[in-house]
Order: C-alpha cells, then sequence, then structure tokens
C-alpha cells in the first residue's frame, strides 16, 4: 500500500499540447501542431514533420495570418518538403490596412497579331494573340511614383516534370501571370510588412484548388468552426508534376 501510493505521489500530469495564441486582423487565432496537422494540412497530413508545422504556426504568427480564412497554406505531399506559403488575399489585406496604401492597377502584357506588344488592363485577350507576361502598379500616398511589376510567362508558369504546362496554368494563364504581378508589385511597395512573403506560384507550387471557392464564399466575421476540407491525397502525383524542375 505504502509502494502505491509513493508511485502514485511521483506520477506526473499528462502534458497539454502546446498551443500558440495571436491575433490576426483583430480575430485571436489558436494553433497547435495537433490542430495543424489534423485541419489544416493540405495534402498529406501523416507525411508532415514536426519542423515544418512549427514553420507553419511561426508563419502564420509572426505575419498576422489567419489559416482558417486561408491567408495561409501548408501542402505536403510525399516525401518532398513541405510548401509553406501565404495567399494572394493575404497581401492585399495586409496593403489595405496601411494608411499610404492609395490602390493598385494590374493587368496582362500580349503580344499581338501584328507584332506589337501591348498592356491591358485586367485578362481580356483575344484570339490570335499571344500571352507574354503581366504588369501591375501599386499606388503609395507617401510617394510621387507608383511601385511597378512586370514579369514573363515562361518565367513562373508552373509544368509538370514532363514539360508541359500544369492545369491551373493551362487553364488560367492570364489570371496566374496577373496576381504574380500584382503580388510583387504589393511587395515592393510594402516591405516592411510583405517583404518576407511569396506566393506558392513564386516558389514553384500552386494554392490548393479548393481556396478559391472558400475565399469567394466566405466573407470575414470569427473563424469557422469547422474546418476547411482536405484535399484527397490522390491528387499528389499532380501536385509533384506542378512543382517546376530545379
Amino acid at each position: 500500500m505504502a509502494v502505491q501510493n509513493s508511485l502514485a505521489r511521483q506520477r506526473k500530469p499528462e502534458a497539454k499540447p502546446q498551443t500558440t495564441t495571436y491575433m490576426a486582423n483583430g480575430q485571436q487565432v489558436e494553433l497547435s501542431p495537433e490542430i495543424v496537422k489534423r485541419y489544416l494540412i493540405s495534402g498529406d497530413a501523416d507525411r508532415v514533420t514536426t519542423q515544418e508545422i512549427v514553420m507553419f504556426i511561426n508563419l502564420c504568427k509572426f505575419n498576422g495570418l489567419n489559416p482558417w480564412l486561408k491567408e495561409a497554406y501548408c501542402i505536403k505531399y510525399g516525401n518532398s518538403p513541405a510548401t509553406i506559403v501565404p495567399a494572394k488575399d493575404a497581401f492585399k489585406k495586409r496593403a489595405d490596412t496601411d494608411p499610404a496604401y492609395d490602390g493598385e492597377s494590374a493587368g496582362i502584357i500580349v503580344l499581338n497579331p501584328d507584332g506589337q506588344v501591348e498592356r491591358r488592363e485586367g485578362c481580356f485577350m483575344l484570339e490570335g494573340e499571344s500571352l507574354v507576361g503581366g504588369w501591375a502598379k501599386v499606388w503609395r500616398k507617401d510617394r510621387s511614383h507608383p511601385h511597378v511589376a512586370e514579369v514573363s510567362l515562361t518565367e513562373y508558369q508552373g509544368r509538370k516534370k514532363d514539360g508541359t504546362v500544369n492545369s491551373q496554368w493551362s487553364g488560367k494563364p492570364a489570371t496566374m501571370i496577373r496576381k504574380v504581378a500584382l503580388t510583387q508589385a504589393l511587395r515592393e511597395a510594402f516591405p516592411a510588412k510583405l517583404g518576407a512573403l511569396y506566393m506558392a506560384e513564386e516558389q514553384g507550387a500552386q494554392e490548393p484548388v479548393y481556396a478559391i471557392d472558400y475565399e469567394a464564399t466566405y466573407e470575414g466575421g470569427d473563424q469557422p468552426t469547422q474546418p476547411a476540407p482536405i484535399p484527397e491525397a490522390a491528387g499528389a502525383d499532380d501536385f509533384f508534376d506542378d512543382r517546376k524542375e530545379e
């Protein structure tokens, strides 16, 4: 009996999961490795490492990103390192909260049938024109000139391992290259807020496809009580094909 009591006194309480709490756009966000692995990994959650989860949590914490609103992604497939990136909307939200922000304009660069290069606002193209790049301008109230970015389609166009263009870039090339240009212009205009953030497309990856619908349908409010759906692991091969060859 005395031995049992002694063992009971020596038994230590179970350690509670470590939780990180921070504020993102006026909302309190709580993340733990268990929560991230269970709800916030896009792809193969069982293959993500503790180091990758910690890096994702810290990216969100130190940049004020709310992964429940799909402002950041941790994308993991197979044994390849996880891709940890912010969403495009996170760039725009952070710029919009800066008092110096004074608007933006973005579009595509096309080669028309006459061999002339045109810069066009938006993503509209005519038959016979060739898409060659994207451009963007971001204005600040405290600067006399806008910050301008122009990017080449061939530099950022995502390709599969066999060299063919991946699904997102083949289906919406104008939208994708415009997004890259706008992100770069925003980062150059607001380096203190965005200087350390790079989109998936700038790292040879791509945002989960479901993110587009999720961001369009969920507008503010409290963080969701139900987690966003996690893509099927069957998409792993397509994800690896979508990464650029180094």
